[in-house]
């Protein structure tokens, strides 16, 4: 591979020329007879995200509009995986390669609601959005890599009605959606928006696989297609009353409801088998379908009001419910089209959410801003599951887990906090934000297998410093040394077992049709898993410390590094179990464990601006060409997971984004470019697991052209270039392997928006 240098050199070349281009036509071009005097032009830039960043007292990446409208995305986490140091995989947002659990997702500054996807959130409904790497005490710490904080849109100034239209492709037939924004200022100082987005989507995957198990007695190779299509909306309306002229009401409302379809067809070939495992024949096709439901819904009331000019209190409260359903049929022939094999798996989950909460800051001083406040969250989650397999020549029905499908069980997690902090104005040159946050958790679950009670607690001391080594200039220091965490979610601590269903407890032999089932032993290369109530929270040690640079022309340039220091991970032990109360033989049982510790480490390295200011000798001070890039390195080191490669679960080496974005003199046109970069890499999972995630790249472009003063039409594309994404997993002793690929496609649109 080219260095990352010469790729950002080759893929911005034909900006770069066109760019040039419009620079010669300038500076050829006649210039108006009769008067060669020099007019004087006042210019008045406006604040831009990197100006904000730089006012920030605490270490926090923005963006705003011009982020969340550029490739004119309908879908949010479109958006994030062109942002530096993150990246989205499987449906999760990721931080410094750490997984999705890691990484803390806040709407309006309160916890997303449980279910919730980027890909519900149209870009067009936020204003803002918000990326801390360091937590800060007036939000939850169980932010270990970080916290995205989506700020809903906010009340306009003046009337805004904006009319969005859209269709995009991506495989077998167009989709559509739509997105209408209506924004005013009413009498007596009430302001509101209401934002509506409705959308589709469509894709079909080819997919690739390829299995050794039994001990290498069994090889498996597999190929077929998988297609989800669906279509949902989604409205944030919010209320703005100004009561008085330091006093505040602000209502919002979050509606998200989506149907959705998977379904797919997988023909798989018997390369050879081990007869004594293969209690029932493989099948030779399987067809799969899946659909459900999915709904949140929340309203959050907060109040502000100012008592003079040193005290304020902000009170917050919040309610919301919502939930899933989803049935999901596999159903496999034989090579000679006979049903060899029918299972059934519906569910069906309900949540409700409640939360109050107030913070007061006061002035203490001239260079102290102290502020206490308090949060309760409750949660209630109410789910029932079942899976069936239904014998194909009897067509007798019987539960894969008998005494425990269809049990309905039920969770309530209550959580509470009180925190400290202190902004603290040292002098010119030093400021710091001191802090300090204690969080209880408490869940109790009920249910056939999965009765617990677990409480978890965490105090986490906060310190942020900022230094400016010329206190005129717009050169800074950051450092933060805090704790944050992460608490096992309810799935992890229910010891409820999910059956393997390539080894179910008992299954169909293949020898007597429609004769009794036999008990079946699995193997450690396919595990049934189940939770563990006694697991405790992971616990980090953060050291953050970057060097940042403002260019006056709004560029910057940054390079940190961190350090994290994490104890009582999570990881999933892989051990034989000789009595399970859910099988009469011995079952191989994957279950969370906290482990010692484990450090993970990394450099960030970030530059954006325009062209003429990052390379004042090649490009004029007035081209209209925008450049950036960032590459972020990491490393971590499990303890209990002998190496090599035993590094933190998914965590990539190293990531590398560049882009452009260009707007040209001669036409109402403006185009741009987004390129991701990441390599193949090993991951130690346990001792006796490892896991080959394969490389990944993207190309995102997009040509966007001003039609009229309220009209303009964009071109978009997201994924070019993508190669096979999927995983490899070999066992420490064993032939055993599996090979899964997935041959994803890109997304074209072409949206239309209208502004009246």
């Amino acid at each position: 591979m080219k260095t990352p240098a010469l790729a950002l050199l080759l893929l911005l070349s034909p900006a770069l020329v066109l760019a040039q281009q419009e620079v010669d036509r300038a500076s050829t071009s006649p210039t108006p007879s009769g008067n060669n005097q020099l007019e004087r032009v006042s210019v008045t830039r406006q604040q831009t995200d990197t100006d904000l960043r730089r006012r920030e007292p605490v270490a926090k990446q923005l963006y705003g509009r011009e982020e969340l409208d550029k490739y004119g995305d309908t879908q949010l986490s479109d958006v994030l995986k062109r942002l530096p140091g993150i990246n989205v995989s499987g449906g999760q947002l990721r931080m410094r390669g750490l997984g999705g659990a890691y990484t803390q997702i806040l709407v309006n500054g309160e916890p997303a609601p449980p279910g919730f996807s980027l890909d519900n959130l149209n870009p067009a409904q936020v204003e803002r959005l918000e990326v801390t790497k360091a937590p800060t005490a007036d939000q939850s710490a169980q932010a270990i890599a970080g916290t995205l904080n989506i700020i809903l849109k906010d009340a306009p100034r003046v009337v805004q009605k904006d009319l969005r239209l859209g269709v995009a492709y991506a495989s077998e037939k167009p989709v559509i959606n739509a997105g209408f924004t209506y924004g005013d200022r009413a009498l007596g100082g009430v302001g509101f928006v209401i934002p509506i987005s409705v959308y589709h989507w469509n894709f079909v995957n080819e997919t690739d696989s390829e299995r050794l198990r039994d001990g290498g007695l069994t090889r498996l190779s597999s190929s077929g297609w998988d297609r989800a299509h669906g279509r949902g909306f989604n409205v944030s309306p919010r209320l703005n009353w100004k009561l008085g002229d330091d006093e505040t009401l602000t209502v919002q409302g979050f509606f998200v409801q989506n149907r959705f379809r998977n379904e797919g067809e997988n023909t798989t070939q018997e390369l050879f088998f081990d007869p004594v495992k293969s209690i029932r024949p493989v099948s030779v096709l399987d067809t799969t379908r899946n659909r459900g439901t999915f709904s949140a819904n929340r309203v959050n009331v907060q109040y502000n009001n100012r008592f003079g000019e040193d005290r304020r209190i902000e009170l917050r409260a919040g309610t919301g419910s919502g939930g899933a359903d989803f049935n999901f049929n596999f159903f496999g022939r034989n090579a000679a089209g006979v049903p060899v094999i029918e299972r059934i798996t519906t569910g069906d989950n309900r949540n409700r959410n409640t939360t109050l909460s107030g913070k007061y800051s006061q002035y203490a001083g001239e260079a102290h801003t102290v502020t206490v406040g308090s949060e309760i969250e409750r949660r209630t989650r109410d789910e029932v599951r079942s899976t069936i397999e239904r014998d194909p020549v009897t067509l007798v029905a019987k539960d894969l887990l008998p005494g425990v499908e269809g049990q309905p069980f039920n969770a309530t997690i209550t959580r509470t906090a009180f925190y400290g902090q202190d902004e603290w104005e040292i002098n010119k040159q030093w400021s710091a934000y001191f802090g300090v946050r204690h969080e209880q958790i408490k869940t109790v679950s009920e249910g056939v297998g999965s009765e617990f009670n677990s409480t978890s607690k965490v105090t986490t001391p906060l310190l942020h410093l900022n230094f400016k080594p010329d206190p005129k200039g717009r050169d800074m220091v950051r450092a933060s040394l805090t704790r944050s965490y992460k608490a096992a979610d309810v799935q992890q601590l229910i010891a409820r077992p999910t059956i393997n269903t390539d080894y179910p407890a008992t299954s169909l032999d293949a020898n007597q049709p429609g004769g009794p089932r036999v008990a079946v032993e699995n193997t450690q290369s396919a595990p049934d898993r189940v939770g563990n109530p006694n697991l405790k929270p992971e616990l980090a040690t953060g050291l953050d410390i970057a060097w940042e640079s403002y260019l006056p022309a709004g560029g910057m340039v940054s390079v940190g590094v961190f350090h994290r220091r994490i104890t009582g991970l999570v990881r999933n032990s892989l051990v034989k179990e000789n009595s399970v109360f859910w099988a009469e033989k011995a079952r191989w049982v994957a279950r969370p464990i906290n482990l010692s510790k484990a450090t993970t480490q990394g450099l960030e390295l970030e530059v954006k601006g325009r062209a003429g200011e990052l390379f004042p000798s090649l490009f004029e001070p007035t081209t209209a060409l925008s450049l950036r890039a960032s590459l972020n390195l990491y490393r971590s080191t499990v303890n209990d997971i002998v190496g090599p490669n035993n590094r933190l679960e998914g965590q990539q080496p190293w990531q590398f984004n560049f882009g452009a974005d260009y707007r040209m003199k001669s036409l109402p046109i403006s185009m741009g470019f987004s390129a991701q970069i990441a390599p193949k890499f090993d991951v130690q999972q346990t001792n006796l697991q490892s896991q080959e995630t394969l490389a990944a790249r993207s190309l995102d472009a997009f040509a966007m052209m001003q039609v009229s003063k309220q009209d303009n039409v964009r071109v978009s594309v997201n994924g070019l270039f993508q190669p096979k994404q999927g995983s490899y997993v070999t066992y420490t002793g064993l032939p055993d392997f599996a090979l899964n690929e997935r041959k994803p496609v890109a997304w074209w649109a072409l949206n239309w928006e209208h502004k009246f």
